[in-house]
């Protein structure tokens, strides 16, 4: 299956799931009247109401010097020029009774998704959103213990967090410029609360706008492609980033970090695919990471990685 596929559904104007790993070389679709006879679910649901539960996951972090040696690594790819800001992620063993299914029907998030019995994703990150002829993106950058005191202001006003944020939107910028016109930031880094397990996080996003041809609908696929992978899971410039990241992860990504969607016939919603469990041979892993600048201190960076495992 490819994104040309995409562009004939959207010429009929035929509503679709799609599914996009992190390379955009792997690409799932199945057509929302056949939905329910695949073992596929998905729940796209901004104003979702949190439903607490009980279940949590034990995990198995990634040496610290195992980690420190990959930060170095792109550290030194940043001096370099190769790179100005790169999302590094590792996949953590994890342990839990629940399936899959079990996981998905608990976690509380805007865009949740089950794909058989592979992996469960369920992500706070907007991708695009495509309505009326334009197309809107919201990269997620910058998050914090909302219990931590002045938690706002403090992460606002971090100089590491600001810089890391603008590139992020610099490359969205330039990202949505490929497929739209009159591209501008509608809303420069705000502040949205999630929970995450047992404590709340503030995450930092910003929103961008863009204005698209009137076929956008026949030329869907192609736009997906061209804004793939994800700037705010990759990193700038991106190219360049992309080969770092292939040499400094050490394992593959698989669709952890990729997009999904629905397109309805009338407009598109999508979401990275961040908070990603995958069932492997050897058990469940979770995949997550962030974003690494010249300013980052690996400690802290380390810290992040293991805070991001949570079932919320």
């Amino acid at each position: 299956m490819d994104f040309e596929f995409l562009n004939s559904l959207g010429k009929q104007r035929e509503p679709f799931l799609f599914i996009s790993d992190f390379k955009a070389q792997k690409l799932e679709v199945i057509l929302l009247k056949d939905l329910k006879n695949s073992d596929v679910e998905f729940c796209i649901n901004e104003n979702y109401s949190y439903q607490d539960h009980p279940h949590s996951l034990e995990t198995f972090p990634i040496d610290f010097d195992k980690y420190r040696k990959k930060f170095n690594y792109v550290i030194e790819k940043i001096k370099s020029g190769d790179t100005y800001i790169l999302n590094l992620t590792q996949a953590t063993p994890i342990h839990s009774f629940q399936t899959l299914k079990t996981i998905y029907n608990v976690a509380n998030a805007h865009y949740k998704l089950r794909f058989k019995d592979k992996f469960v994703c369920f992500s706070p990150e907007k991708f695009i959103q495509i309505e009326d002829k334009t197309i809107h993106t919201f990269p997620m950058k910058g998050t914090i213990d909302s219990s931590i005191k002045s938690a706002e202001s403090k992460i606002l006003d971090d100089t590491k967090e600001m810089a890391e944020h603008v590139m992020i939107v610099d490359l969205l910028r330039n990202d949505l410029s490929i497929v739209s016109s009159n591209v501008e930031v509608k809303q420069f880094r705000y502040i949205s609360e999630i929970a995450a397990g047992d404590k709340n996080l503030l995450q930092v996003s910003s929103h961008i706008t863009g204005e698209l041809e009137e076929d956008w609908h026949e030329n869907i696929g192609t736009i997906l492609k061209s804004l793939l992978p994800a700037g705010s899971i990759s990193g700038a410039p991106k190219k360049s980033t992309l080969s770092i990241i292939e040499d400094v992860e050490e394992y593959e990504r698989g669709f952890f970090s990729g997009v999904f969607g629905v397109y309805d016939g009338e407009k598109l919603d999508s979401g990275v695919m961040i908070r990603f469990i995958e069932k492997t041979e050897n058990g469940l892993i979770y995949k997550s990471g962030g974003g690494i600048t010249l300013d980052s201190d690996v400690e802290l960076e380390y810290n992040e990685l293991q805070d991001k495992i949570y079932l919320p």
